[in-house]
């Protein structure tokens, strides 16, 4: 009798605490699964594979607040001790929309745009003008400036939309506005429109119509040749550097340069002066050698600088299906590296004096930062391994830059000289002309 009496004085307290909770048809349903569910652990290769697809903070508590005993079986029904309040529960991971306003919606277009890599875009161009030797105007430089940021910010926007899913699953891009959804698809691609219309037509209006023609080719080889053969061919690489060497071309042709050869527009060589005795015509310098010149620096730059970057995210690129030669084959990716980082050698040593941009000093001067990219290029070839890619990496992030402030200093006809007073002016006739 005593056992009895106590079975059933615990069962009349075990149905007053359940029943005095009111619980949905969809809860007991839940809870039922729950308790009839197999329990199981998760390894660490599962969890380190799951968090590159989304934040494990979200799975760290439950939204329910339950734990694994407060749920009970009881005759096949599954009951929980205690039940919170679900209706004041948030479900995790939830985020209010935050309201776009005019500084954040400023901000989201800056990260369509990839914003450092739209002024590297527009530092290249300017290269175009610096060294040009047909004279620019200050307009002529800041609508080559506007024009080229905007087909830059069109073409990476596009590219963004089109690889949004792809983004998701790797971890350096899963914080992109579309990603995390800061902006609608359909609002970045008006973004993109009208940055992909406004940008040609300021070159077209204030610089030259093949300008705007390069910025429009530009935008279509990014956004539609590159994107898609990522996903499909390790070629994808090779677009992309030619992608990266039209900039400087937009900014020779928008102060009046051509690009391609004809017969009142032949190419000149500019030899050394202990290889001729022809003496230097400044007007032979406005060539299409030049424009060549400063594509090929850009282009086989890339190869060094991006193939160095993928080498060490080559994870991510994996996980999205990314067809590049850093996973498919890393040692061969290095090989390609130190190809044009060698390349880069005779461009700069022979092309750009040959050409006339630079004096034949460049020559010289140019070989201390190509033999220390070399050297970095040769030690990540031979090891493959990733603080030799991440070396590589660092140094043609100044190795640009040093190069083109290079050749601002031995620009052909310019004379830095006599700017500070250390030379005297020539005239015509070439007496010098004394100083006061």
């Amino acid at each position: 009798m005593r056992k009895i009496h106590a079975f059933q004085s615990c069962s009349k307290s075990f149905i007053a605490r359940t029943s005095s909770a009111s619980r949905s048809l969809a809860s007991q349903k839940f809870l039922a699964s729950a308790a009839f569910s197999r329990p199981y652990t998760v390894s660490s290769a599962r969890r380190d594979f799951t968090s590159f697809f989304c934040h494990n903070q979200q799975w760290s508590a439950r939204s329910d607040g339950l734990k694994p005993s407060d749920v009970t079986r009881v005759r096949g029904i599954a009951h929980a001790v205690v039940e919170p309040d679900t209706a004041h529960v948030a479900p995790a991971g939830f985020k209010e929309v935050e309201v776009l306003t005019p500084r954040r919606l400023f901000k989201i277009y800056a990260q369509l745009a990839k914003s450092r890599l739209t002024f590297l875009v527009v530092l290249t161009a300017m290269s175009g003008v610096a060294l040009s030797p047909l004279p620019a105007t200050v307009p002529i430089l800041l609508s080559t400036a506007v024009g080229t940021a905007l087909c830059s910010a069109s073409a990476n926007t596009l590219n963004q939309l089109q690889e949004i899913p792809y983004d998701a699953q790797m971890a350096r891009t899963r914080q992109r506005p579309l990603v995390r959804r800061a902006i609608s698809p359909l609002h970045a691609a008006g973004f993109a429109a009208v940055t992909g219309v406004a940008g040609p037509a300021v070159l077209w209006f204030m610089a030259s119509p093949i300008t705007a023609c390069l910025g429009v080719a530009n935008i279509v080889l990014y956004a539609a040749a590159y994107t898609w053969l990522k996903r499909k061919s390790v070629s994808n690489t090779w677009v992309g550097a030619v992608v990266g060497g039209i900039p400087p071309v937009m900014g020779w042709t928008a102060c009046g340069g051509k690009i391609l050869p004809s017969a009142d527009y032949p190419i000149h060589l500019f030899l050394p002066s202990f290889l001729t005795e022809t003496p230097l015509d400044m007007s032979m310098i406005d060539n299409p050698l030049g424009a060549f010149a400063l594509f090929m620096l850009l282009y086989s730059w890339q190869f060094p600088h991006f193939n160095s970057l993928s080498h060490f995210i080559r994870g991510s690129y994996a996980q999205a299906g990314y067809k590049m030669l850093c996973v498919l084959n890393p040692q061969k990716n290095a090989l390609v590296a130190l190809r044009h980082s060698l390349l880069l050698v005779p461009i700069c040593s022979i092309l750009f004096p040959l050409s006339g941009l630079t004096t034949w000093a460049f020559a010289l001067t140019s070989l201390v930062p190509n033999a220390i990219c070399i050297r970095g290029s040769w030690a990540w070839w031979r090891r493959c391994g990733e603080k030799e890619a991440r070396i590589s990496f660092q140094n043609y992030l100044w190795y640009l830059p040093v190069m083109l402030a290079l050749m601002m200093v031995h620009k052909q006809g310019l004379e830095w000289r006599r700017w500070v007073g250390m030379q005297d002016e020539v005239p015509s006739d070439g007496a010098d002309i004394p100083k006061p």
